[in-house]
C-alpha cells in the first residue's frame, strides 16, 4: 500500500467511498443525511483538488487500485481573534477505508500520513468531527491518541 496525493484518476473510486460514508451517516441520523446520495460530486472533487487548503490524500493497493482517502482542511485562527493564539490546524473533512480493506491498518496509515503533512505545515493539532452513533469510527480515532476537543450539542424542534 502507498499513501499518495489524489488526482482525477481516483475520481469514480472516491465518489464509491464517499456512498460508503454516506450510508454510515444514514443509518445513524436519517433525519440528516440522504441515503443513495454523496457530500461532493465529481465537480466539487474537481475544484477541491484545485485548492492547495484542501489536500486529499489516498490510500493506493500495489495495483494503484484506491482503498481509502482522507480529505483535509488547512484551517487558521482568524487574524482578528483578540481571545485567541494563533495557530494552524490540519482538520480531517471526510476520511474512509473501502469496506473490503477495513481491518488492514489503511485507516492508521492514512492518518499518519495526515499527522505527519500536518506537521510539515507547521500545524498544531489535526481534528475532525464525528457523528454521535459512529461507535467505530470514535474508537479507531480514540486508538490513534485523538481525545475530545469540544461537543456539539443540540434539541430537536
Amino acid at each position: 500500500m502507498k499513501i499518495r496525493s489524489a488526482s482525477e484518476k481516483d475520481f469514480d473510486r472516491m465518489i464509491a467511498l464517499l456512498q460508503q460514508v454516506l450510508e454510515i451517516h444514514a443509518a445513524i441520523r436519517p433525519d440528516i443525511f440522504v441515503s443513495g446520495t454523496t457530500k461532493y460530486t465529481k465537480e466539487d472533487l474537481a475544484e477541491i483538488l484545485a485548492d492547495p487548503n484542501r489536500p486529499i490524500y489516498v490510500a493506493a493497493d500495489e495495483d494503484d487500485n484506491l482503498i481509502g482517502y482522507a480529505f483535509c482542511v488547512l484551517k487558521e485562527t482568524p487574524a482578528d481573534a483578540n481571545n485567541m493564539v494563533h495557530y494552524k490546524q490540519l482538520y480531517i473533512d471526510d476520511l474512509c477505508v473501502d469496506e473490503s480493506a477495513r481491518g488492514q491498518h489503511v485507516g492508521e496509515a492514512l492518518f499518519e500520513h495526515v499527522k505527519a503533512q500536518a506537521a510539515a505545515m507547521g500545524c498544531y493539532e489535526v481534528t475532525l468531527c464525528v457523528w454521535d452513533g459512529n461507535d467505530g469510527a470514535e474508537r479507531f480515532y480514540e486508538k490513534m491518541g485523538m481525545k475530545t476537543k469540544e461537543r456539539v450539542m443540540e434539541i430537536i424542534l
